[in-house]
C-alpha cells in the first residue's frame, strides 16, 4: 500500500544563497509530467525524519518533490522498476542484504547518510534485571503475554527477530506485526501501565529519548552489531539528475542529532521541527549545496 503527497515551496527555509546554485527542475521530468524527484519512505521514525528534511530542502530550492510512504520491499521495488528515484533508508550490510541482492543490481548507492545503527529486541529497565538476553525470554513468555511487539513484516528487524525466536528457543512467544507507529504506541501503553513488554527496537528512533529501555544482549549475533543508513536511487539518476544525486552524496547526520530531530517532531510537528533544524544547520546544509554544484 502505497500514499504519495506534494511538498509545497518554502523559499524560506535554508538560505536565500543556495537558489544561485542551479539546482532547479528538470526539464526533462517536466514534459513528462512527473514530479522532480520521488522520495519514497516508510513510517519509521528515523525514516520519516530523514525524508522529509530532504524533501522540503530540495523543494526550498524550487524542485517539485513528491513523497511516497509505502513499505520498504516496495520501495526498493520502485526504484528498481524506475517508479521512485530515491529511498533514503538502505540498511547494510546485513539487514537489507535480501532486497539488495534481489534488486541491487538496478539501484545506485549514494553513499552513506548515518552509522553506528544498532537494532535488536529491547525492554523497559523496570522488567527484572534476570532478564538481560534474548534467551532469557525463553523462561518467561507469561511475563510478556507471549507477545513480542513488532514493526511492518516486510522490515529487516522482524526477519532477524524471527531467526532469533528460532535460534533461541522462543517457542512460547509470536511476533506480532504492526507498524513503527502501533509498535511506539504499544510501548507507550506499557510504560504508563508499568507492564513488561518486549519489542523490536533500533537506533536511531525517537523512542530512547522518550524511555528508559535495554536491548537483550545477543550473545550468538543474530542482529548485526553495527550498520550503516545508505541512500539509494534508481539506476540512470546520476547521469540525469547530477546535482541531486551530488546533494543527496553530500548529506550526512549523528545519531545524536536525528534523534535529537525526531523527539522535535514529536513535540511540534516534523515541518517545524525540520524548519528549525535547517534555520540551525543553514551553513552546513549550505555547503552540501555547495558542493553539489561542483
Amino acid at each position: 500500500m502505497t500514499s504519495r503527497h506534494r511538498i509545497p515551496v518554502r523559499h524560506g527555509i535554508v538560505l536565500a544563497l543556495v537558489l544561485s546554485l542551479g539546482l532547479l527542475s528538470s526539464a526533462a521530468n517536466s514534459d513528462l509530467g512527473r514530479p522532480d524527484v520521488r522520495i519514497g519512505w516508510t513510517a519509521w521514525s528515523d525514516a520519516e525524519a530523514v525524508s522529509k528534511l530532504t524533501a522540503l530542502t530540495l523543494s526550498s530550492v524550487g524542485m517539485d518533490v513528491e513523497l511516497t510512504l509505502a513499505n520498504i520491499q516496495a520501495q526498493y521495488r520502485g526504484l528498481a522498476e524506475q517508479n521512485l528515484d530515491l529511498m533514503l533508508m538502505s540498511w547494510q550490510p546485513h539487514t537489507h542484504a535480501a532486497y539488495l541482492d534481489h534488486y541491487g543490481d538496478r539501484l545506485e548507492d549514494l553513499g552513506v547518510l548515518y552509522d553506528g545503527t544498532t537494532m535488536g529486541l529491547a525492554v523497559p529497565d523496570y522488567v527484572d534485571s534476570s532478564i538481560q538476553t534474548i534467551a532469557d525470554l525463553a523462561d518467561h513468555p507469561e511475563l510478556f503475554d507471549g507477545v513480542i511487539t513488532g514493526i511492518d513484516p516486510e522490515a529487516g528487524v522482524m526477519a532477524d527477530a524471527r531467526e532469533a525466536m528460532r535460534h533461541y528457543g522462543l517457542d512460547g512467544f509470536e511476533l506480532s506485526e504492526s507498524t513503527g507507529p502501533a509498535m511506539v504506541l504499544a510501548l507507550e501503553r506499557a510504560f504508563d501501565a508499568e507492564q513488561p513488554v518486549v519489542v523490536t527496537a533500533w537506533r536511531p528512533h525517537s523512542k530512547w529519548a522518550a524511555y528508559d529501555l535495554r536491548y537483550l544482549d545477543d550473545p550468538d549475533g543474530v542482529f548485526a552489531d553495527s550498520e550503516a543508513v545508505h541512500a539509494m536511487a534508481r539506476a540512470g539518476l546520476r547521469e540525469e539528475q547530477p546535482r541531486v544525486a551530488a546533494f543527496i552524496e553530500q548529506m550526512a547526520f549523528e545519531l545524536d542529532e536525528l534523534e535529537a530531530l525526531m523527539a522535535d517532531a514529536e513535540e511540534q510537528g516534523h515541518r517545524n521541527a525540520i524548519r528549525d533544524w535547517l534555520n540551525a544547520n543553514q551553513e552546513r546544509v549550505h555547503g552540501w549545496f555547495e558542493e553539489a554544484g561542483q
